[in-house]
């Protein structure tokens, strides 16, 4: 232990005394040796002596003095009187060691062991002894106790009083701890099982996923219970959720190493709520989570506290639902709004690219054409991303359709039906304020779920598994009014399709391909919208430079664009897919800065969840297609930013490897 300056002195001083007169004795005896080393002896013998009793006497002094300060504050000198104080007390001095304390003290703080001399601070678990001062004291475990230790300043010296109150700390630890915290779980791809495999095999599968969930569900003290064909409730005790957390959820990788064939694994969700008032607002929190962790494409763990989310897992692609059940009563609950509206105002996200405005005009079209209803699209002709396409729809004589926001604002009123596709964040709409204005909104998307979302939507189609807002809206507009898309329009819906699968490589399921199969029959012709996505010569050599200047670190390719780039937003993306096609890369991200701001485009080919890293910086979007905008950085700021977390996750996948080897 540290020792403050009396208990230096206290130890030190004696060991000087006795060297001292050692020294006294050898000048006696050097006397009759020789009589010159015999006076120097002497003298230094003397002064040596005359140092330690000097101090003795200071030390003294000093003890004295502090205790008498604090004496007064007790009212009365000498030990006895702080041995009838009725905790653990001791006088300090003003280096904070430890100069008198009662009986009490060595008995319940130091287990009987002489603690003169030693620092406070070794008593105390934040080694800061100015805590001792403040109104509520400071916490400590000692002995194995808890203690709630005041400090009183008297004079030169102080007052500390250890007061017990290990008993309320144990209750309240132990009630803290035994809080219920409600889970649902839930196996995501039992429908995809049953319909894919035997009914023996489905059996034994949907079997040992029960098993291995209850085996986990064991190591606990709660109560599970199977609630719906694939749902299961687990109620259990905070205690172990701590556990679960730190162990990131082990269950996740238990179950999918459960094959349902050669090409799919068994993959369960689970949403938790915990720290609610009551059991029923857990419950209600853990509903909440478990459409969030669905909402995110599945495979993962969404914890709810509050309103805060962690998120754990995510590893899996989201799985291809091929029943259009619910697309179908989706387009009915639209019908049905779309017909008691006024008018309609379709819009996208900010920076609208191919998929965006696709999607707006698929949808025009259906309400338009199909319903009969006005409809308009909210654009910014300055910052959208699919240029080409709002001018051809221009030279084709709809240019009538495209809005600025402004000019939307005044074709609002209460019964306008506001329609927002490829988003379900506000924070990322093309116009914050039309949302505001709107009180009937329609969301239709495809990214995976974002903790901030639109939650007054009357209609929430949201489909993580889905290629595109494209289409999505492609099978929606099938059931919308008996009509048939234009080639123009079904262009438009193919251009998105193609844009977030990267021609069809992607993110692509039975689904998509008979949407563009549709869109096909439609009169879209591919060549024309291949058109869509040409490029300037001068835009070519940007993209290509960005690319031969990107570095490669954990297999992830970063490039970092000029300021002065022209049409950077569109170069970076498409200089983001063109990195995938490079060796060893299984994620690319391209950084570029438009005033104050950093955009980040990401892209992965699926090894590699790049929304869980955009989220990290802010953003969002898909597994394998993401974005984030990053204020008041520069360049470099947010590179470092990036490769903290990309490395910070290349630990967790390490260390996670390890854990299962091991």
């Amino acid at each position: 232990m540290k020792k403050g300056k009396g208990s230096r002195q206290r130890y030190i001083t004696p060991m000087f005394l006795v060297l001292a007169i050692a020294m006294l004795v050898m000048a006696i005896l050097s006397f009759w040796w020789n009589i010159y080393v015999f006076i120097v002896e002497l003298i230094v013998s003397a002064a040596a002596l005359s140092l330690i009793i000097f101090g003795i006497v200071n030390l003294r002094r000093y003890v004295c003095r502090t205790i008498a300060a604090a004496s007064s504050y007790l009212g009365n000198a000498g030990k006895d009187r702080i041995n009838k104080v009725s905790v653990p007390a001791a006088i300090i001095g003003n280096n904070n060691e430890i100069l008198l304390v009662n009986d009490l003290f060595i008995k319940k703080v130091c287990s009987n062991r002489n603690p003169l001399g030693d620092l406070i601070s070794d008593y105390l678990t934040n080694k800061n002894p100015d805590t001792m001062y403040e109104d509520n004291g400071t916490d400590t475990f000692v002995n194995d106790k808890w203690f709630i230790v005041f400090a009183v300043k008297a004079g030169e010296s102080s007052v500390v009083y250890f007061v017990d109150d290990n008993l309320y700390k144990t209750n309240s630890d132990e009630y803290v701890l035994s809080r219920p915290v409600v889970a649902i779980i839930a196996f995501d791809n039992k429908e995809e099982l049953e319909r894919e495999a035997e009914e023996g095999e489905a059996s034994r599968i949907t079997v040992l996923v029960e098993k291995t969930i209850a085996k986990w569900v064991s190591t606990t003290s709660g109560f599970y219970k199977k609630i719906s064909g694939g749902r299961y409730l687990f109620i259990l005790e905070e205690r172990y959720i701590k556990q679960f957390i730190e162990e990131k959820f082990k269950i996740l990788e238990e179950i999918r190493a459960i094959e349902i064939n050669d090409r799919m694994n068994a993959t369960i969700s689970i949403g938790v709520g915990r720290g609610g008032a009551t059991i029923k607002e857990c419950e209600l929190w853990s509903r909440q989570a478990l459409d969030m962790a669905l909402g995110r494409g599945g495979d993962q763990v969404a914890v709810k506290k509050n309103e805060t989310y962690q998120f754990f897992g995510g590893l899996s692609k989201g799985i291809e639902k091929r029943d259009k059940v619910r697309t179908r009563v989706i387009a009915a609950a639209l019908t049905n709004h779309i017909n008691n509206s006024s008018n309609v105002v379709i819009m996208g996200h900010r920076y609208s690219d191919l998929d965006s405005v696709g999607a707006c005009i698929g949808m025009w079209s259906a309400v338009v054409k199909g319903l009969h209803r006005n409809a308009y699209i909210v654009i910014d002709r300055q910052q959208t991303l699919a240029k080409p396409l709002v001018t051809s729809f221009e030279k084709a004589g709809f240019e009538g359709i495209f809005k600025s926001e402004s000019e939307a604002l005044s074709l609002i009123d209460d019964h306008t039906l506001l329609i927002i596709v490829d988003t379900h964040s506000p924070n990322f709409l093309e116009s914050k304020t039309i949302y505001e204005h709107c009180s009937k909104v329609v969301v239709i998307d495809h990214h995976r779920m974002m903790v901030n979302h639109i939650d007054n939507a009357l209609v929430f189609y949201h489909e993580p598994y889905a290629s595109s807002a494209s289409e999505m809206t492609a099978e929606l507009v099938q059931y919308l009014g008996d009509y048939s898309l234009s080639r123009l329009e079904s262009e438009a819906l193919l251009s998105g399709i193609m844009l977030d699968t990267k021609n069809f490589v992607l993110r692509t399921g039975v689904r998509t391909f008979e949407a563009a199969a549709f869109l096909k029959s439609n009169g879209a012709d591919t060549v024309e919208v291949k058109r869509l996505f040409s490029n300037s010569i001068d835009t070519y050599k940007v993209k290509y430079k960005l690319v031969s200047e990107a570095e490669i670190f954990n297999y992830c390719a970063i490039a970092c664009a000029d300021s002065n780039t022209p049409d950077i937003r569109i170069v970076s993306a498409q200089a983001a897919d063109e990195l995938l096609g490079i060796e060893n890369v299984k994620a690319s991200f391209v950084m570029y800065k438009t005033g104050k701001t950093v955009s980040i485009s990401a892209r992965s080919l699926g090894d590699l969840n790049v929304q869980v890293i955009m989220e990290a910086l802010g953003g969002g979007g898909h597994q394998t297609m993401a974005a984030c905008q990053i204020e008041n950085v520069s360049i470099a700021e947010a590179r470092e930013r990036l490769l903290s977390i990309i490395n910070e996750l290349e630990i967790n996948k390490k260390a996670g490897s390890q854990a299962d080897t091991a």
